[in-house]
């Protein structure tokens, strides 16, 4: 039965206006650099060191970082399938709720809100304080410009906490005033730390290495240490999914979607193997192991200390970036719910001039503000990584339940490689997730723990089973 969609008419019998939605405006290059952003951020300028520590060898640290990439592109390629399949704004809220029910999808969304995504956000904003705090002070991790009182404990936040709150908040302005202010900035910033890679790795092999020392050697069994390190590497890849959440502001998702993540997941790839084999061109044998902030100090072995200075205002302007990328997308998946009645019906809204999310941004800012300044956002963070790479393990399977259940839906795209490549994702997180389990047992109990503690408000909002504004 064919059925039509009409809206409630004005004073005089003409038909009301539709209400505003979110505006198709992104391109294949803006996804390909919302993707680029949303994965570069600290994690590469420091990680390094914990790969080597765990493997030794430097052939097996650049295996580790190729092979992490591979993971990365096999879960982009499962995520287009996906994203094509249902071409709005969501991304795994929409693909757990279609594949597996609303529920599936509530408590993603829960969970992301709680902390997945608010928490992601203060830990990229206060690593982000605390490297601007080594230029401007008073902003540093180690300055606590004022202690309020609150009862038996006081409230003292660090100047990089401080700073972590005002990024948050002049980027959450940006990205109120429309998706051209919001895509511009984080285009704009990702542009300049791709660059600031590109000259780092081409510098890094243009000039002398010091001079060569025996590697170090990994502790205990081969596959463990593998294991560790590929943690550790898989961590640093994290948020190549991140488009998927704005697709529904994409011209064309059909091609812009897949070619964005496909061709985002893998310049990453090549500039994380390019860096790290500067890395351990720059600091041989144990010297990469034994650091903590591995580019600076492979920027301070190469060039002195002017480049290790210059290597920390790039981790500034990479992790400013991906704050402002990470912003941007996640905070698409909250009127998603709120249309599905699933959460405040207010957040659905949509600017009706900037045709942005707007209260959606606020709420996701202010909660991430609230973790960054108190410095919850670490114990909440730990607490959801195991639930928080279940829900991709989940994600990778809803393709196989998808085809199974609708294979007569338009399929703009088709994951290549079907069935390996989604396996291999699967069996990949799969790892994530057993590995998690494993070192963290209390933590990853608890974070499913709090993630069922949404079930009584998924309950409330479904109360009397209203149905869902479409």
């Amino acid at each position: 039965m064919r059925t039509s969609l009409r809206f409630a008419s004005r004073p005089g019998g003409a038909p009301a206006a539709p209400p505003p939605g979110l505006e198709r405006r992104l391109g294949a290059l803006d996804g390909t650099l919302l993707t680029i952003g949303s994965v570069i951020g600290t994690g590469i300028f420091l990680t390094g060191g914990d790969v080597a520590r765990a493997v030794g060898s430097p052939a097996l640290v650049l295996a580790v970082w190729a092979t992490g990439g591979v993971l990365a592109l096999a879960g982009a390629l499962t995520y287009a399938e996906l994203g094509t399949l249902f071409p709005r704004a969501g991304g795994i809220y929409a693909y757990l709720k279609e594949a597996y029910g609303t529920p599936w999808g509530f408590f993603y969304g829960w969970a992301s809100l709680l902390v997945i995504m608010s928490g992601g956000i203060a830990a990229i904003a206060v690593g982000f304080g605390e490297y601007f705090g080594s230029f401007v002070p008073w902003f540093g991790s180690g300055h606590v410009p004022f202690s309020v009182p609150l009862g038996p404990w006081h409230w003292a936040p660090s100047g990089a906490q401080l700073a972590a709150a005002i990024a948050i908040l002049a980027l959450t302005v940006v990205n109120h005033l429309g998706a051209g202010p919001g895509v511009a900035t984080q285009n704009a910033l990702t542009v300049l730390k791709v660059g600031a890679i590109l000259a780092f790795i081409g510098l890094g092999f243009a000039g002398p290495a010091p001079a060569a020392a025996p590697a170090a050697a990994h502790a205990g069994p081969l596959l463990g240490a593998i294991g560790i390190a590929m943690v550790a590497a898989l961590w640093t890849y994290d948020g190549w999914y991140g488009l998927t959440f704005s697709a529904g502001e994409l011209r064309n998702p059909e091609r812009t979607l897949p070619v964005g993540l496909i061709l985002g997941t893998l310049a990453v790839t090549a500039l994380y193997v390019g860096m790290n084999a500067v890395y351990l061109r720059a600091l041989p044998g144990g010297a990469l192991a034994a650091g903590t902030r591995s580019a600076e100090d492979a920027a301070r072995a190469l060039f002195g200390a002017g480049g290790a200075r210059a290597m920390s205002l790039a981790v500034v302007v990479a992790s400013f970036g991906c704050l402002a990328s990470t912003i941007l997308y996640s905070s698409r998946i909250y009127p998603s719910m709120a249309e599905d009645g699933v959460f405040f019906r207010g957040i659905a809204g949509i600017h009706p001039r900037f045709r942005t999310p707007v209260r959606s941004l606020w709420l996701q800012s202010a909660w991430a503000t609230v973790l960054a300044l108190s410095g919850t956002y670490v114990q909440l963070f730990t607490w959801v990584t195991f639930a928080a790479v279940l829900f991709h393990v989940a994600t990778g399977i809803a393709v196989f339940v998808l085809r199974a259940r609708r294979p007569e839906a338009p399929r703009p795209y088709r994951v290549w490689g079907y069935p390996v490549v989604p396996a291999l994702f699967i069996a990949g997180t799969g790892w994530l997730v057993v590995s998690a389990l494993a070192e963290k047992p209390r933590e990853s109990l608890l974070g499913l723990g709090c993630i069922a503690l949404g079930w009584p408000a998924y309950a409330w909002w479904k109360r009397g089973d209203r149905a869902p504004r479409g």
